[in-house]
């Protein structure tokens, strides 16, 4: 009896100790495999910081985003893979499904693809950047983001707007930020009985006095046709791309004022109506 009892204590001592090391074990793996996505986030956030401190300042935004992207879809593709191999998933085997499935996806997604494709033409050709005002099919906006589906449009009243990549491509783009001036076109007319190059002289002088007006190009002015209620000319004048919209409000408000000042009239559309017993 003596003997079972001890023989039994030996067993279940035995089958304890299985136990605590079993349990040990999966502990470990547990802290190790912790460890390892805690290491990967670190390494890739420390990565991040690095680029942002010695690689972005001479960058422009434009490549920063990409390559903020580059590193986040890095850092998921890494995590994702180590999860994998935790969990005795064969990568190879699931790289190849995902070929195949992506092929399926390719043909029913065809749009998307097009897009990814136009993005790539759209980041390597770098026609704008963020931060560049652009007009494409009647829509102005600044560039908030650039992807490789779409780019992302903020509009001058505050609307998000999401430009597909194979519209750019295939559309007539303006790029408003691309040079550092831009030029203001003030069209009006001067009654018949003005002396025009007194009348040139006049608004040539308001618009280079203008605060947003550089001097270099210098303001122009161009007569362009005798109307019927008086004679059609057109101001150019050149300011620097921040500062168009504050400048074209500005210099239409100075060459009213200055008109006024100097007794030049702007006619407005005039119709003489003669009747029959007039003319008899």
């Amino acid at each position: 009896m003596n003997n079972l009892s001890t023989s039994l204590e030996a067993l279940l001592s035995s089958i304890s100790g299985i136990k605590i090391e079993l349990t040990s074990e999966k502990l470990l793996g547990v802290l190790q495999f912790i460890g390892t996505l805690a290491l990967i986030y670190i390494f890739f956030k420390i990565l991040k910081a690095l680029s942002k401190k010695f690689l972005f300042k001479k960058m422009s935004m434009q490549t920063q985003h990409i390559i903020k992207k580059a590193i986040d879809y890095s850092a998921f593709v890494t995590i994702v893979l180590t999860v994998f191999h935790r969990l005795g998933i064969d990568v190879s085997g699931l790289l190849g499904a995902a070929g195949i499935a992506g092929i399926a996806i390719g043909f029913a997604a065809q749009t998307s693809v097009s897009n990814v494709i136009s993005g790539l033409f759209v980041i390597t050709e770098r026609a704008f950047k963020i931060g560049d005002t652009i007009e494409i099919e009647d829509i102005i906006g600044t560039v908030q983001s650039i992807n490789l589906l779409s780019v992302a449009l903020k509009t001058f009243d505050s609307q998000y707007v999401r430009v597909p990549n194979e519209t750019i491509i295939k559309a007539n783009l303006i790029n408003y930020s691309h040079f550092p001036f831009r030029r203001i076109k003030t069209e009006l007319s001067v009654s018949y009985d003005t002396d025009l190059r007194r009348a040139e002289t006049i608004l040539i002088d308001t618009a280079k006095k203008n605060r947003f007006v550089v001097a270099d190009p210098a303001p122009s002015i161009l007569w362009t046709a005798f109307d019927s209620s008086g004679i059609s000319c057109a101001l150019f004048a050149w300011t620097s791309v921040q500062d168009y919209g504050s400048a074209r409000n500005s210099l239409f408000i100075d060459i009213d004022e200055r008109l006024k000042k100097e007794g030049i009239e702007i006619p407005f559309n005039q119709l003489v109506v003669q009747m029959e017993d007039d003319i008899k």
